[in-house]
């Protein structure tokens, strides 16, 4: 006790509160205004170190000196009665009340008047930091080609225009040292009034090639420009009247000028002659054809083949005619589960190989028919490995090996080569729900449902639809699926209204839901059925309709090594016996698998 008293009589105990007190308010001062002046991190820290080191000499000193009128004094040589430690102590508690009361201020005023402004600069930083990092890092050498604008006075030259932007695209494609978006993204701009700054933006490139097309008899007018996107400055432009006869010779202007603007050597035209034809006749009939494929029905595919049959009369000799042919009747094939219509495709590809054996758009086709209609994994992987070899930017090639990827068990490599696709293609379809796909089966369902979902492509592709409502069930939103596919093409909603039912406890709903997908679209969906007949716990029902897959050659079996809906069925034997038949690997551990 006579210790305590000491201390209160030297006024170390009143020392150390004014000296806290004081502390804490100069921390928070200099924790205000050094950020304003941009001082280093290191002098705030400095400043906290110095005040931490500096308390105990402030007791030392508190306990061996004494202020008097005569200044500092040692304690030890001030009597009673010449000591005005009683005053001092006042003072000293006056002090700390100060304090006190000052920072009580301080700390109201950081809460309602600067706390605001610093957490909404944090705010502003951070979304400034998230945006920059979902932002796609731009290449400085790329380039989107946008549809060119048809001008003629009957507005009936639209696939033509498409058809020469198609071109176009096709030849900077080429290019590996250059970043060419694909046609699916670039022409999702057509007709729209966003300005070249944001289409880049969306698009993630910095150039932008547009132009216009005017036809008149047999007259062409073409002009195109390269637009710088950071500020639309003109790097190149140029008007072109040609004869129609010429039109071809115009693109390789077009597309050598360009190239040149960009500072980069054009590939050999070696590379791209087995591709074109001299034929007006065989090259309209061509861009039809394309267009008709791009309608994305069984009877557009069967007209779209007769187009490329057309093209291909008038210039027997135009591969492109022949891989488009081969296309539309491996898609038909592959939504009919028609053995004919996979055999006539096989055959057509074979014979656009035959012509150009290195042909991507011929490599690529057969690739994608070897998979997916002769279970050939590795002559799959032989066809895509040339395609990319002789065109890098080829998206179809891309993604398609990416699932091809994935069927043989190499997911990391898929969903690298999936992105890398999207990134070219970053507003099409074909490439994010392969993403999606890779990423439902990779075990992150939300992520594949968010994009989905976010993509707002939904109600206008059957198969972003479809990778939409597996990854809401599997990430266990299945209450969602019905509000996320409504206005979805109705196999769709079929198949999420069978998945979601049985989710949700509704059995009755799954089940007629179930039914009226096996009655109405059986031919083209039965990997979906027996995925849904796995999920209810279904197995000799789900076994029978991957054997129905099986026969139909459905393309949903490249998926069955990792398609996580079918997990319950990796220990039966049926299984194993499944993937001997698609001639994949059966581990000892099925269901490690995955």
């Amino acid at each position: 006790m006579n210790f305590i008293g000491e201390l209160r009589r030297r006024n170390v105990i009143r020392m150390a509160g004014l000296y806290l007190v004081a502390a804490w308010l100069a921390t928070q001062v200099a924790g205000t205004l050094l950020p304003m002046f941009d001082a280093p991190a290191w002098i705030a820290r400095a400043v906290v170190i110095a005040l931490a080191i500096g308390f105990i000499p402030a007791l030392v000193f508190a306990w061996v000196f004494e202020l008097t009128p005569q200044g500092l004094k040692r304690d030890a040589d001030v009597s009673e009665s010449q000591s005005i430690a009683p005053q001092t102590a006042r003072r000293m508690e006056h002090a700390i009340v100060a304090l006190l009361a000052l920072a009580l201020g301080y700390f109201a005023f950081d809460k309602f008047a600067l706390a605001p402004h610093r957490e909404a600069a944090l705010v502003a930083q951070v979304e400034q930091t998230q945006t920059k990092a979902a932002a796609p890092a731009v290449d400085s050498k790329s380039i989107a080609v946008l549809p060119f604008v048809d001008m003629s006075q009957a507005q009936d030259q639209g696939y033509f225009s498409d058809g020469l932007s198609e071109e176009l695209l096709d030849k900077l494609a080429k290019l590996p040292q250059l970043k060419v978006i694909a046609r699916t993204s670039s022409f999702s701009f057509k007709g729209t009034n966003d300005s070249i700054p944001e289409i880049a933006r969306k698009l993630g490139v910095t150039t932008v090639l547009e132009g216009s097309v005017r036809k008149s008899g047999n007259t062409l007018r073409i002009t195109a420009q390269l637009v710088r996107a950071s500020d639309s400055a003109n790097l190149w432009s140029n008007t072109y009247d040609r004869e129609l006869i010429d039109v071809f010779k115009v693109q390789d202007e077009i597309a050598g000028a360009v190239v040149a603007a960009l500072k980069l050597k054009l590939l050999s035209p070696a590379t791209e002659a087995a591709r074109q034809t001299d034929n007006m006749r065989a090259y309209e009939h061509y861009l039809l054809g394309n267009e008709l494929m791009a309608v994305g029905s069984i009877q557009s595919y069967r007209e779209a083949s007769e187009e490329y049959r057309r093209a291909s009369d008038f210039d027997p000799s135009y591969v492109a005619a022949v891989v488009g042919r081969a296309n539309a009747h491996g898609t038909i094939a592959d939504l009919t589960g028609n053995a004919e219509a996979a055999d006539l495709a096989m055959g057509v590809a074979d014979h656009a190989i035959q012509m150009a054996p290195g042909d991507p758009g011929a490599l690529s086709a057969r690739a994608w028919m070897r998979a997916q209609f002769l279970w050939d994994w590795e002559g799959a992987r032989s066809d895509y490995l040339a395609a990319l070899k002789a065109d890098p930017n080829a998206i179809d090639a891309m993604r398609r090996y990416a699932w091809l990827l994935a069927t043989l068990g190499q997911m990391p490599e898929a969903i690298a080569l999936a992105r890398h696709a999207r990134e070219r293609d970053p507003l099409g379809t074909d490439a994010l729900w392969t993403l999606g796909l890779m990423l439902n089966g990779a075990g992150q369902p939300a992520e594949a449902a968010r994009l989905m979902r976010e993509s707002g492509k939904t109600k206008t592709s059957e198969y972003v639809g479809l990778v939409l409502v597996e990854g809401l069930v599997l990430s266990g939103s299945s209450a969602e699926v019905e509000a996320a596919t409504r206005g979805a093409p109705k196999d769709v909603r079929l198949l999420g209204a069978a998945f979601a039912g049985y989710a949700l406890g509704d059995a009755d709903a799954s089940r007629r839901a179930l039914e009226e997908l096996k009655a109405k679209h059986a031919a083209g969906m039965a990997y979906q059925i027996a995925d849904v007949h796995a999920f209810r716990g279904e197995a000799d029902a789900a076994f029978q309709w991957l054997d129905t897959a099986f026969a139909q050659h459905d393309g949903g079996l490249a998926t069955i090594m990792y398609d996580p809906f079918l997990k319950p069925l990796r220990g039966d034997p049926r299984y194993a016996a499944m993937l001997r038949k698609l001639g994949l690997p059966t581990p000892t551990d099925a269901n490690a698998m995955p």
